[in-house]
């Protein structure tokens, strides 16, 4: 489903947050094996990669499974000025990674990123460890490499133990089996050719409602009369105004779609600003896991 992407994108470089052996990393040698990873040291470097053309595309993640949305991004999406042309579903097995010598007996601190730490409370609080949080997973292990001590380690993957010459104390160490992290795959241009509404397509906008009683109930009545599913809706603050909400949605179905179409007239109607992000193909990943949801309910 990919196909598109690598091919207009062909021997390029797609952009990552994080040392080499994120996981970020990871996922982009999982979708795009034959593009040139490029570590960025912030979000904001990686948009600018894409924006500035030092790389082609950029591997995003937005939201966790266990430790829920990356926060940062949600602020950066709308001003970056690229757009999102595909969603990627990466499975995160964590591993306690330490110097060569070390034991379980012998840490007394663990680093790594924020979301990392998050999806490992369970261990962290079992082994009464220090958590200390970094910029990322590998970076987290190359400062251990660094400082050589047996009571230091960090939670990362391993190719990140890999490349900084760690060893893995423990693997899958992750509260939940099911730990899973979504990366949107970000480009200058949205794709040559929008995806068929076959029924696995996604779109991707942000609004703002108007500040007025109502409006976000009334904004929102255009999807469920028109029969479109929205899957995600977030609020977060513009502006330093506790009055200045901006919303990222995401729903099923094209903007050309005549349902989708009546469901956007009606949001603009109560909103003064709408903005699609991007319209691209669901990885089966999506479907299969709302199904197994479905299920279990």
């Amino acid at each position: 489903m990919y196909e598109q992407i690598a091919k207009k994108y062909e021997g390029g470089k797609i952009a990552f947050q994080g040392h080499p052996g994120a996981y970020s990393q990871i996922a982009c040698a999982h979708v795009f094996p034959e593009m040139q990873a490029l570590p960025c040291t912030a979000f904001e470097d990686a948009f600018g990669a894409v924006t500035e053309g030092d790389a082609q595309l950029a591997m995003i993640p937005v939201d966790n499974s266990v430790a829920g949305r990356v926060a940062d991004v949600h602020h950066l999406l709308p001003n970056s000025g690229l757009h999102i042309v595909g969603e990627h579903y990466e499975e995160v097995h964590h591993h306690l990674l330490a110097v060569p010598g070390a034991t379980l007996d012998t840490i007394r601190r663990v680093r790594s990123h924020v979301h990392a730490i998050s999806q490992c409370r369970k261990l962290i609080r079992a082994m009464k460890l220090t958590p200390l949080v970094t910029a990322d997973t590998s970076g987290a292990a190359q400062e251990i490499a660094k400082l050589n001590d047996p009571a230091e380690a960090a939670i990362a993957s391993s190719l990140a133990a890999e490349i900084h010459g760690l060893v893995s104390l423990m693997t899958n160490v992750e509260d939940a089996a099911y730990n899973t992290t979504r990366f949107l795959i970000m480009a200058k241009e949205p794709l040559d050719e929008t995806p068929p509404d076959d029924g696995s397509v996604v779109t991707s906008f942000i609004f703002r409602v108007r500040n007025v009683p109502a409006a976000l109930y009334k904004a929102m009545g255009g999807f469920a009369t028109n029969g479109v599913n929205m899957t995600k809706l977030e609020s977060y603050q513009i502006g330093g105004a506790f009055v200045a909400t901006q919303f990222f949605a995401e729903i099923e179905g094209h903007p050309d779609s005549r349902p989708v179409q009546l469901a956007l007239e009606e949001l603009r109607f109560f909103t003064e600003e709408v903005r699609v992000l991007g319209t691209y193909q669901a990885p089966p990943f999506r479907f299969a896991n709302r199904r197994a949801q479905t299920k279990t309910a």
